[in-house]
């Protein structure tokens, strides 16, 4: 690759077809700020395929992108990447459930954050290195989260158009989660949806939530009870449709039956006696979205050691539940498709209104016709 200081010249991979030229830079060259896009874009320096271009334009694969010399912003630029300990790339490694040029899939193991924070130095995000090796490779993504002391499936985009795309479908609502849950005591209805909008609880940071009826967000998961050991605990399948935070830890305490181990939300009540451990047992067990490459992703992650030994020891059988998709409802529509569908209602209801020469005609035919009187005819001339 040539200097900064000099002219260069890059071809828009397949990756990057279709997406807007400012986010092009903002993927490759994020050292060079919009400010300098835009005034390369104004003063023609910046060319695509020898044509003058603005930020907003789209791009094609197979395009060639001219990026005059300059515009660097040394604190843009993306930061290098983190030398890995050999354990830490075979712990990144061992977590691969299916990999392709799209994705990589993991089984996330509980205990693990996905992204690093306040104190936490170890998360998913920071094992990330260990599948771009190589300088020219791009940095896998997370695309979606899983809460730390929650297990199972979790998604890694392997490039930026790829990212892109499971982006959306995530935000969409098109990819379907399904979680396991073990909870305290067995819900009074087998299966249904709960419906409870939720918010940041006062006080907590925004570290909790909480049901709002009057300032929450709208919440909504689906359940369905697989086996139950008496009175004393339930497996459930859950489909959150929609993606609060915190959304199936809430609604299950909500409905009177907090995730076993879930002392956050259920306190004490949410702790087994006898031999089950007292970790989380929320499992993302399995994850169905569109692939870029055509067809879909469809992953199932086996359970940790601490949650298939409580379904053990309370006597449930894995074979009980494929962990089967449990929506039968189509996704909700974006506002765009609303917006969309109330345009053509519109349209609808204006075609079937007559017009307003169409009502005075349809009104004059619908009109009783006057009935014709016969006029007594007249005795002829000279003959009164």
């Amino acid at each position: 690759m040539k200097p900064a200081d000099e002219v260069r010249t890059f071809t828009v991979a397949p990756d990057d077809d279709g997406v807007r030229l400012d986010r092009w830079f903002k993927r490759h060259l994020p050292q060079i700020g919009f400010g300098t896009v835009s005034k390369w874009a104004r003063t023609g320096q910046l060319r695509v395929d020898g044509k003058r271009v603005k930020p907003e334009d789209r791009i094609a694969a197979g395009q060639t992108v001219r990026v005059p010399p300059g515009g660097d912003a040394p604190h843009k630029a993306p930061k290098p990447k983190r030398a890995l300990s050999p354990a830490e790339i075979e712990a990144a490694q061992a977590m691969v459930i299916q990999q392709d040029k799209a994705a990589i899939v993991l089984n996330k193991p509980p205990g693990l954050a996905t992204q690093g924070g306040t104190g936490t130095t170890s998360h998913v995000d920071g094992l990330l290195d260990a599948f771009a090796p190589g300088d020219d490779e791009p940095r896998p993504r997370l695309v979606h989260r899983l809460d730390k002391d929650t297990s199972g499936v979790l998604l890694i985009a392997r490039t930026p158009g790829s990212a892109a795309f499971f982006s959306k479908r995530f935000s969409g609502r098109s990819a379907k989660k399904v979680y396991w849950a073990l909870v305290v005591g067995v819900p009074e209805v087998a299966q249904g949806i709960i419906e409870a909008p939720l918010a940041k609880q006062p006080g907590s940071g925004g570290e909790k939530m909480h049901v709002d009826h009057e300032g929450g967000l709208p919440a909504k998961t689906k359940y369905r009870v697989v086996d139950k050991a008496g009175n004393r605990a339930a497996w459930l399948e859950l489909e959150p449709l929609t993606g609060r935070t915190h959304q199936l830890r809430v609604h299950c305490a909500a409905m009177g039956n907090p995730i076993v181990g879930d002392g956050k939300y259920g306190g004490k009540d949410a702790f087994l006696t006898g031999s089950i451990s007292r970790k989380m047992h929320l499992h993302a067990r399995r994850l169905i979205i569109d692939s870029p490459a055509g067809g879909k992703i469809d992953a199932t992650a086996e359970l940790p050691e601490h949650f298939a030994a409580s379904m053990e020891h309370l006597g449930f059988n894995i074979g009980a539940s494929d962990a089967s998709p449990m929506r039968d409802d189509p996704p909700p529509k974006s506002r765009e498709e609303k917006k969309q569908q109330a345009r053509a209602h519109a349209k609808q209801l204006r075609k079937s209104k007559p017009t307003r020469r169409g009502r005075a005609t349809a009104n004059a035919a619908s009109k009783p016709k006057p009935r014709s009187r016969a006029k007594p005819s007249k005795p002829p001339r000279g003959k009164r």
